[in-house]
């Protein structure tokens, strides 16, 4: 099957932490990955950390609060895998195009995400289980 939109890499792996510096314990002080950026993403609820491997990232997701979806899905699950993101050409052209092919989308237009990038979210159900980001830089 021929993809309309391009994918060019994976971008980011989101992990889910009830605090940015627990996860820094593991990410960066036993593994030794570098901190590229650390910011907060109020729209969202988060505060996030950009640990770099290569030329993708580890994102860290603090919760803002209890209530924010990055805290209830620590409520729900713990801590771990949040998302995968991956970055496209053109966003809305990818969600266009995901939704003509029944993708069910979180949002159906994109929005401003860390490091000043538009995001997007497809909802889990639409990719085995995983919930993914579109990322355009």
């Amino acid at each position: 099957m021929r993809r309309l939109f391009r994918l060019l890499k994976i971008d980011h792996i989101g992990i889910a932490t009830t605090s940015i510096e627990e996860g820094l314990a593991v990410w960066r002080d036993a593994l030794g990955l570098q901190v590229d950026s650390t910011e907060e993403v109020a729209e969202q609820g988060v505060k996030v950390c950009m640990l770099a491997v290569g030329d993708t990232h580890v994102e860290l997701l603090e919760p803002l609060g209890p209530e924010t979806s990055v805290g209830k899905f620590l409520a729900k699950r713990g801590p771990g895998m949040h998302h995968i993101a991956v970055e496209v050409t053109d966003i809305e052209a990818s969600l266009t195009e995901l939704k003509n092919k029944g993708a069910r989308l979180i949002d159906e237009t994109p929005r401003m995400g860390a490091g000043g990038c538009l995001v997007a979210f497809v909802h889990p159900s639409s990719f085995n289980g995983v919930l993914l980001e579109l990322v355009q830089h």
